[in-house]
Parts: structure tokens; sequence; C-alpha cells
């Protein structure tokens, strides 16, 4: 048998299930045990002790007038001959008192002449009776009837289960606290972002802290490692480089054009290896306002002759981004879609969870299979793209991808509806 349908209504955070866990126990508890109170306590010890009283009201109601008046015998009861008008009494008490329900149910069952009762007074129980020979009140002692202050039980109970339970969700959340300070660094460390943790709580806990802390010490060197060896790689090219572009110098035109753009090429592929190896920890993050950033990147497109617009915005706030990372990140984008198409609009929306921006552009687009490797390193998917517009290195797209993820977010391709090429959404978690 399958219980999935039952996660939707179960708590989705730590503290939510660790409650529950806690409080279900314990509520199923108390109701077991109120279940079982109720039925030996209130119900078969209360229908008990009415017996005996419901055989002395028969007696009373057996006599006649005369003798009622003069009745010496050995009940507890008082009962008075009363105008006809208590009839009409309500039913009275207090709203605690659960005893009272069943005491004036089983009176009723066997004593249906009983047409008022009066339970409001938790020392005594009167009853108005309509009798042949005329209203009679009967006053008796609550206790011959049901026990003394039986809801003590149960207040009890809840009392003392709130307290404990009180304790242990205190102490339950001293021991979930590390666990929410781990979530914290490690969703950090996904966006980029070094937050300083130190293990804590439980054994089980320091030891999951401390295997964080040592993995997140080996990735951050590792990064450290990749950028260095592709920025020295790539630093050490350019003097080579600068000393074959002073060679062909000496060349015929002939003999120096070709070979003058091959080293552009080089020199293009030697700066996208460097922005590849500073993209995702380029500059350091602060709060920036994403939609000032869009507007800024448009306008400096437009200046360079960019057939760029911005199409629209929604929502505002400011964000926690790395900028000179994310203008390179929007510049990709922006150059991508120019370069396959004959123009592109730029929109920026904002929400509470999310930022999203998103570059749409009239071109071929892409392949629905080859979008995952469109965000590889060093892979062009110049044929589903115009050949004519340059081939590029292969890293504009897996910069892009990078820097996204550096953010803790994603960048998605799909099929621009509206303009008919690539839709290229950049998604950052806020």
């Amino acid at each position: 048998m399958s219980f999935v349908w039952l996660k939707q209504y179960f708590p989705r955070g730590i503290y939510g299930r660790a409650a529950l866990s806690l409080l279900l126990p314990v509520v199923v508890v108390q109701i077991v045990v109120s279940v079982i109170f109720v039925q030996r306590h209130f119900e078969e010890v209360t229908q008990q002790m009415s017996d005996t009283v419901i055989r002395e009201l028969q007696m009373v109601l057996a006599v006649d007038e005369f003798e009622r008046a003069n009745f010496t015998g050995p009940l507890e009861i008082n009962f008075t001959v009363v105008d006809s008008s208590t009839l009409s009494e309500p039913n009275t008490r207090l709203w605690y008192d659960f005893s009272g329900l069943i005491v004036v149910d089983y009176l009723k069952k066997h004593l249906p002449q009983i047409k008022v009762f009066d339970l409001y007074n938790n020392d005594i129980v009167r009853l108005i009776i309509d009798d042949p020979q005329g209203p009679i009140e009967i006053v008796f002692d609550r206790q011959r009837i049901s026990a003394t202050n039986p809801h003590q039980l149960l207040v009890n109970m809840v009392f003392f289960s709130i307290l404990v339970t009180s304790f242990a969700y205190i102490y339950l959340r001293n021991q979930l606290r590390p666990i929410k300070r781990l979530a914290r660094a490690a969703t950090a460390f996904g966006r980029g972002r070094h937050m300083r943790f130190t293990p804590a709580g439980a054994a089980e806990m320091r030891a999951a802290g401390t295997a964080f802390v040592d993995m997140r010490a080996r990735i951050e060197r590792h990064i450290e490692t990749r950028t260095l060896m592709l920025s020295g790689v790539s630093h050490d090219l350019r003097t080579p480089l600068t000393r074959m572009r002073l060679a062909l110098t000496m060349l015929d035109d002939a003999d120096r054009i070709p070979l003058e753009q091959d080293v552009i090429e080089m020199q293009q592929m030697i700066d996208a290896f460097l922005s590849f190896a500073a993209g995702e920890s380029e500059g350091e993050p602060e709060k920036i306002d994403a939609t000032e950033l869009v507007r800024l990147l448009v306008k400096d497109a437009q200046r360079a002759n960019l057939p760029v617009s911005f199409y629209m915005s929604e929502g505002t706030g400011t964000t926690l981004l790395r900028p000179i990372a994310m203008r390179r990140a929007l510049d990709n984008l922006i150059n991508n879609a120019v370069r396959y198409g004959n123009r592109a609009e730029v929109s920026i929306t904002i929400t509470n969870k999310f930022v999203r921006f998103r570059v749409e552009d009239d071109g071929p687009g892409i392949p629905e299979a080859q979008r995952s490797d469109a965000q590889q390193a060093f892979v062009r998917l110049d044929p589903a793209r115009n050949q004519d517009k340059g081939s590029g290195v292969g890293l504009g797209l897996a910069i892009t991808a990078d820097i996204a993820r550096a953010h803790g977010g994603t960048l998605r391709l799909s099929d621009s509806k509206r303009l008919g090429g690539l839709k290229a959404d950049m998604i950052i978690g806020r």
C-alpha cells in the first residue's frame, strides 16, 4: 500500500517535521488515555453512582403527597413541592462539566419525568420533576452521583503535556540549530559566498560539519589552482603573440594579412580563457539594482551600434550579485544573440524568490537536443547557427552558465515564441 499521497500534508522544514515527531505521540497518548478515562471514569463510575440515586428518587416518587410532607427516611435527598412555572426553567451546567452530560443522559433515560437539570453548582444537583401530584424540586449532594472534580485529570494531563513538550521543543531546537547553520553555509557556498561556519552540536552533526568544512576547503583550493593555471598559461602566451605580431609587420601584405588573422583569433582565444578562468570568482558579492545593471548594459550595447533593446522589467529591489561577473555573463548572452540574429531584446523579472535575466533573439536558435552541450566549455554548435557570423571559441555560454551556478542559479535555453529565435534565461535565487 502506497502512502505517497500523505507527503503533501507533512511539513517541509526540519523544525516542522521535528515538532510533528514530538507532538504526534503526545497527542495520540492523550487521546488514548482520555478515551479510556472517559469510558471507565466518566461513564461507568457515573452510571453506577447514578443507579443508587435513581432508586432513591423512585422511592420518593412512589409515596403520596401526605407521606412526602412527613417523610423522615434515611435518604440524603431534599425534595420540595414547587410551582408549575419551574418546569419551564432551562437546563444549566458548567462548560467543562463532562460528567454532567453523562448524568443528564442517564437520568433522562431512567426517569423521563425529570424536566429540568440544574448542575451549575458543583456541590449540588437540582432537579425539577413533573409529578402527577405536582412539580417537585429535588436537591442532593453532587458527590453522590459523580466523582469529585473529574476534569482535574484531563486538565493536569494537558498542562503537564504542554509543559514537557515545551522543554522538549527547546532542547530539540538547540539540537537542530547546527543543521540549519550547516544548510545556510552550504547554500552560501553554492552561491559563491564564504560564510563562516564552525561545527557544533551532537557528535554526528560535528562530523558532518567537519566534513563540509574540509570539502569546502578542497573545492576552494581546486578553483584557485585552476584559475591560477589558466591565468598563468594565458598570460604567458601573450608574449610570443606580441613578438609574432611585430615579426609580421616585416612581411608583405599578401603573406601578412592571413597570418595576422590567425594571431587575432589566438588572442581572442586567450581572452576567452582568461574570462573563463575568472568568471565565477571575479569581484565580490554586493547588493545592486539588477534592473539598472541591465539598462546600462543595453545602453552600452546600443552605443556600440548593436541591435539590442530593453524589452520590459517586472518587480524592483536589490540583489546580492557579483557586478563584474554578472556584466560579463549578460554581455556574452547579448553578443551571442546579436551574433546569430538580427536583433536582441533584454528583459528582467524580480520576485521575492528569484531574479530572471532574459535575452531573446530572432536567429535560428539551438535544437533542444544540443542545448545541454551548448553550455559545455569549448563546444561550438555552428551547424545549428549561422556560420557566416564567425565561429567563436565556444566559451560564451559556458562562462555564463558557470557564473549563474556560482550565484546559486542556472542558465536555461529554450525557444523564443515572441521573436522566433533563442531564449536564454539566467535565473538567480535571492
